[in-house]
C-alpha cells in the first residue's frame, strides 16, 4: 500500500501547482474548524448570562460568583449589548465557516478531477505503447475498467481525503482540547467515547474491508463477460447459446451483488451504532453534569458546550470511518492503475543516441535474416530460421497452412512483435535501430480484420495524417476498388462510419482499410490476408491496380487463396514455422510438395496445367 501511494502521489505532484493548492485547503480547513469550535463557547456564555440576568437566585440553577466573572450584572438586569454582540459573532463565524466549506469543496473537487485527468492521460499514453503481449497480459476488459472505474474510485477517495480526512482530525483534536479547557471535569467522557467508537469502527471495518478489496476484481469479471457477449452476439445467436450466456453473466453479476450486499449490510449498521453511542454519551454528560449544576460546581452553558464538542468528536470519527471504507477499495484501484502506468512495453525505442537513421529516406528493401520468434512463455519457437528478401517494386507473397506463422511473420516488420533471434533489416538497417515512429511512417499495414473507426469515410482513409490530400484519398479509393460503392452513398466521402465499421459490409470494410494504407503512400505495404472478403473479380482488379500504382513499393501479401498470389514475383511457403519453399507459382508447383497440395485443393486440373 505504501509503495502504491508514493507512486501515485509522485504522478499527481508532477504538477507543482497542486502543492500550494493543498496548503491553501489545509489553511482553509483550519479556519473552518476554528469557526465551528468557537460557536459552543459563545453559546455557553449567552446561556449562562441569560440565566444569571433572568434573576434566578437558587444555587441549584446558578452560582452568582461564576456569573459575576462573566461580567454579568445580576442586579441591573440582562446585559443586552453583550448578548447581542455574542449573537452577531456567532452569525459571523457561522457564515464564515459556511463560505470556507464551500470554497474547500470546490478546490477539493477541482483538484481530484484534475488528478483523475492526469491519471487517465498517463495510463492511456502508456497503453498506446503496449504491444500485444501487454494487452493480452491485462485483458481488454480489465484495461477499460482500470482506466474508467478504478480511476473514478481514486478520484472520489482523493476528494474525500482533501475534504474530510484533513478536516476530521482537526475537529476531533480541537474538540478534545476544548472539552479539557472547559474545566467541567468531563474529560474522562472523551476517553470512553473514543474507546466505544474504536471498538465499533474496528469491528465493522474488519468485516467489510476484505469485501471492498474484492470489489474491483468482480467488476472486471462482469465487464469481461459483458464484452465477450456483446462482441460475439451473432455467434451466440447462431448457436442458440443465449440461455448459457445469460447464466454465465448472471453468475458473475450475482457474485458482485452478494459482495456489494454484504458490505452494504455491514456499513448500514454503522450509523445506528454511532448515533446510539452519541446518545449514550449525551445521557452520561447530563447524568454527571446535573448534580454538578445542582451543587453549583458546573454551569449550564459549560455542560451544553461539552455536549456540542462531544458531537464534534463523534462526527469526526464517523467521517473518518466512512472514508476508511473507501480507502481500501481506492487503494486496490490505485494499485491496478499503477500497474498499467508502470508496465513497460516489451517493444520500445532504443536510446536517441543510437537512432542514427531517423532522417534517412528508405526505398523499402526488406531482408529476413535467420529470423526466429517465440511467444512469451511458449515452449518452442513459432518461427524458425527464416531467411528471404522482399525487393522494392516486387510483390512477395507468403502462404501456408493454418497456424504456420504467416501473420506472425508479417507482424515482425512493423515491430508489432520483436524477433527473438536473427534480424529484419530495411535497406540494411535493423528495424530495431529505428524509432517506432520512423519505422511505421513508411509502412502501410492492412490487418486480417479490417478495423474502421467511428467518423466518416474521409476520416478513415485519411487516418494516417493531415498530409493526405483529397486527391490522394480519391486515388487510394480507386486503387482499393472502393470508389464505386462510395459514389453510391448519399454523402460520398462524408458518409458516416459507425464504430467498428458495422454499417458497411465485410468487403467494403476491407477495401476501405486497403485504401487507408495506400493513401499513406508507403514504401513497404503489408496485406495480411486482406483480400479474403473480396470476390475474385474485385480481387483481380485490385491486384492489378496495386501493381500499377505502387510499382516502387515493396508489397508483402499474406494469402490463403492461390488465385491472389499466382502472379507474385516471389512466393514464400511456410509450414510449421519454417520456410519449405521459395519461388514463383510455376516453380513451386514443381519443387514444393506443400505448395502443390494447397494449389490442388483450390485449383482445377486445367488451371494447374495452365
Amino acid at each position: 500500500m505504501y509503495n502504491t501511494t508514493v507512486k501515485l502521489l509522485g504522478i499527481l505532484f508532477k504538477d507543482k501547482r497542486y502543492i500550494p493548492l493543498i496548503v491553501c485547503i489545509v489553511a482553509l480547513l483550519m479556519v473552518q474548524a476554528y469557526c465551528e469550535l468557537v460557536l459552543p463557547s459563545y453559546m455557553s456564555r449567552i446561556v449562562d448570562i441569560g440565566i444569571a440576568q433572568g434573576g434566578v437566585e437558587d444555587a441549584a440553577y446558578f452560582n452568582s460568583d461564576e456569573y459575576a466573572a462573566l461580567d454579568a450584572d445580576t442586579k441591573a438586569g440582562m446585559q443586552r449589548d453583550y448578548m447581542t454582540q455574542a449573537a452577531l459573532m456567532m452569525i459571523v463565524f457561522t457564515l464564515l465557516a459556511c463560505v470556507v466549506g464551500v470554497v474547500v469543496g470546490l478546490l477539493a473537487s477541482r483538484m481530484s478531477a484534475a488528478a483523475a485527468r492526469r491519471l487517465r492521460r498517463e495510463a492511456f499514453t502508456n497503453i498506446m505503447g503496449f504491444s500485444s503481449v501487454e494487452v493480452d497480459k491485462f485483458g481488454v476488459s480489465s484495461i477499460i475498467t482500470r482506466c474508467t472505474n478504478d480511476i473514478q474510485q481514486v478520484q472520489m477517495a482523493l476528494m474525500y481525503v482533501l475534504r474530510v480526512v484533513l478536516f476530521a482530525p482537526i475537529m476531533a483534536i480541537g474538540g478534545i482540547y476544548m472539552v479539557a479547557n472547559t474545566g467541567a471535569g468531563l474529560s474522562w467522557v472523551v476517553v470512553v467515547t473514543i474507546v466505544m467508537l474504536a471498538a465499533v469502527i474496528g469491528t465493522l471495518l474488519g468485516l467489510a474491508l476484505p469485501k471492498f478489496k474484492r470489489m474491483q476484481i468482480l467488476i472486471d469479471k462482469v465487464n469481461l463477460v459483458s464484452r465477450e457477449v456483446l462482441t460475439g452476439l451473432l455467434v451466440i445467436r447462431a448457436f442458440n447459446r443465449e440461455n448459457y450466456e445469460k447464466d454465465r453473466f448472471d453468475g458473475a453479476n450475482t457474485t458482485l451483488f452478494k459482495n456489494q450486499l454484504f458490505t452494504t449490510k455491514v456499513m448500514s449498521m454503522f450509523l445506528p451504532f454511532v448515533y446510539f453511542i452519541m446518545n449514550i454519551i449525551m445521557v452520561i454528560i447530563v447524568w454527571v453534569g446535573g448534580p454538578a449544576i445542582d451543587a453549583g460546581d458546573l454551569n449550564v452553558g459549560d455542560m451544553m458546550a461539552v455536549m456540542s464538542y462531544m458531537i464534534f468528536i463523534v462526527m469526526a470519527f464517523m467521517l473518518l470511518s466512512v472514508v476508511a471504507t473507501m480507502l481500501p477499495r481506492a487503494n486496490v484501484s490505485a494499485g491496478r492503475v499503477m500497474d498499467i502506468i508502470d508496465t513497460e512495453s516489451s517493444i520500445i525505442d532504443r536510446p536517441a543516441a543510437e537512432l542514427l537513421n531517423e532522417e534517412r529516406e528508405f526505398e523499402g528493401r526488406v531482408v529476413f535474416d535467420d529470423v526466429c520468434f517465440r511467444y512469451q512463455n511458449a515452449d518452442e519457437d513459432m518461427l524458425s530460421h527464416i531467411s528471404f528478401t522482399a525487393e522494392p517494386g516486387h510483390m512477395t507473397a507468403i502462404i501456408g497452412g493454418t497456424g504456420s506463422g504467416k501473420s506472425t511473420l508479417i507482424n515482425l516488420v512493423p515491430r508489432l512483435f520483436d524477433v527473438t533471434g536473427g534480424s529484419i533489416t530495411i535497406d540494411g538497417v535493423d528495424v530495431r535501430d529505428l524509432s517506432l515512429r520512423k519505422l511505421r511512417s513508411f509502412i502501410g499495414v492492412v490487418p486480417q480484420r479490417g478495423v474502421l473507426f467511428s467518423g466518416t469515410i474521409e476520416s478513415n482513409i485519411k487516418y494516417s495524417g493531415d498530409d493526405v490530400t483529397d486527391e490522394a484519398m480519391a486515388k487510394a479509393a480507386e486503387i482499393a476498388q472502393a470508389a464505386d460503392f462510395i459514389g453510391t452513398k448519399e454523402g460520398k466521402y462524408e458518409s458516416e462510419i459507425s464504430q467498428g465499421g458495422t454499417n458497411v459490409s465485410g468487403g467494403q470494410r476491407q477495401r476501405l482499410a486497403i485504401a487507408r494504407a495506400v493513401a499513406k503512400d508507403p514504401k513497404v505495404c503489408i496485406f495480411d490476408d486482406s483480400f479474403s472478403a473480396l470476390d475474385y473479380k474485385t480481387d483481380s482488379r485490385l491486384r492489378k491496380a496495386l501493381a500499377k500504382n505502387l510499382g516502387d513499393a515493396t508489397i508483402l501479401i499474406v494469402a490463403q487463396r492461390i488465385a491472389t498470389i499466382l502472379r507474385a514475383d516471389k512466393i514464400i511457403v511456410l509450414d510449421q514455422g519454417k520456410v519449405v519453399g521459395e519461388g514463383t507459382h510455376g516453380e513451386l508447383l514443381k519443387t514444393c510438395e506443400v505448395y502443390r497440395e494447397i494449389a490442388e485443393s483450390q485449383l482445377s486440373e486445367e488451371e494447374l496445367n495452365k
